[in-house]
């Protein structure tokens, strides 16, 4: 597949902020003693990946608009300090020369507030729980026109391509997986955006008894006592997948798995676009079907909210129906 500039660009932006993640979360301990906070060292990863990812983004592209998960307000409030130090030690890894001011000013492209008519919109580290016990995490980049996603890049430090490999141990080379509308979904190494990419599809004709489930980890994210009255219901065997973040939508298209559910936690909860658009994207170009909990289509032409949706559920086409028929007899 030829890539575009644009796609290059965002490939190239996803594996830079990977590399920078990748070596905040094996100086775990070093940054926490640093800053004197547990989850510090999840925070200088999504200060410097959103940095990283924008600067990148402005060196190919010139100008552009980004929603991004961070700002840099409470960093140039304490200029100089720990947190700023270790931030743009992180974001030199890829910005030698780089200052603190220019590292705040990077962050700060992503200060849109999703009213253009193109945007891209990141999620520097999705997964934080997963980050901080050296899991599965990921970095989320999408590009949404007209309130469709038409492009999207996921960066997947510790996901490998051995789908025998455990999520709890994490694989020294990652994954990046990335799509654009009616272009197809596929993966290469993290480390080298020039490699071969493959084609990704999801599995098709297991039975419905042996599907396997994309869980989170942290029950906080979704009711899994209610996934697991819907495995109950449809008398599904299969072992569960656990692991955080958007890989779950990877692990799908890939037919590493065949269904990620997120069921809302409160009734009142409206997912981010930055949680789902790349994921969803990737997912659908690679066959899958992605909807909310009612089976209607997640809108991005909404905000930053998914606020015309409640729920996720991404499946292959042979189960979608099923599981948002046992979801429905939950929900009743």
């Amino acid at each position: 597949m030829r890539l575009s500039p644009t796609l290059s660009t965002a490939l190239l932006a996803v594996a830079e902020a990977c590399r920078v993640a990748r070596t905040v979360q094996h100086e775990l301990a070093a940054v926490k003693t640093l800053t004197k906070e547990d989850l510090s060292p999840v925070t200088v990863a999504d200060f410097a990946a959103q940095a990283v990812v924008c600067l990148r983004l402005h060196a190919g592209l010139g100008s552009f608009d980004l929603v991004g998960e961070e700002s840099a307000g409470e960093l140039r409030e304490t200029s100089g300090d720990a947190m700023n130090n270790a931030v743009t030690r992180a974001v030199r890894d890829i910005w030698p020369e780089i200052s603190e001011g220019r590292v705040h000013d990077a962050i700060d492209f992503g200060n849109h507030d999703a009213s253009a008519e193109s945007y891209w919109t990141l999620d520097p580290v999705d997964g934080t729980k997963g980050f901080l016990r050296g899991g599965q995490y990921a970095i989320s980049l999408a590009l949404i026109e007209r309130g469709q996603v038409v492009a999207g890049v996921l960066g997947c430090p510790n996901l490998g391509q051995d789908f025998a490999r455990s999520f709890n141990d994490p694989d020294p080379v990652g994954t990046l997986f990335y799509a654009t509308r009616d272009g197809g979904a596929w993966s290469l190494a993290a480390t080298d955006t020039a490699d071969r990419a493959q084609r990704i599809h999801v599995a098709n004709g297991r039975p419905i008894t042996d599907l396997r489930m994309c869980e989170s980890v942290e029950s906080g994210h979704s009711r899994l006592d209610s996934a697991h009255q819907i495995r109950t219901r449809l008398r599904i065997t299969g072992e569960p997948a656990r692991l955080d973040s958007q890989c779950k939508y990877a692990v799908v298209a890939r037919g590493q798995a065949d269904a990620y559910l997120r069921l809302p936690t409160r009734h009142d909860y409206v997912e981010k676009i930055w949680d789902h658009a790349a994921g969803a994207l990737i997912a659908t170009e690679a066959g899958a079907k992605v909807t909310d909990i009612h089976g209607k289509a997640l809108d991005f032409s909404t905000g930053t909210g998914l606020t015309a949706n409640r729920g996720v559920l991404c499946a292959s086409a042979s189960h979608h129906a099923a599981l948002l028929d046992a979801i429905a007899a939950l929900e009743d």
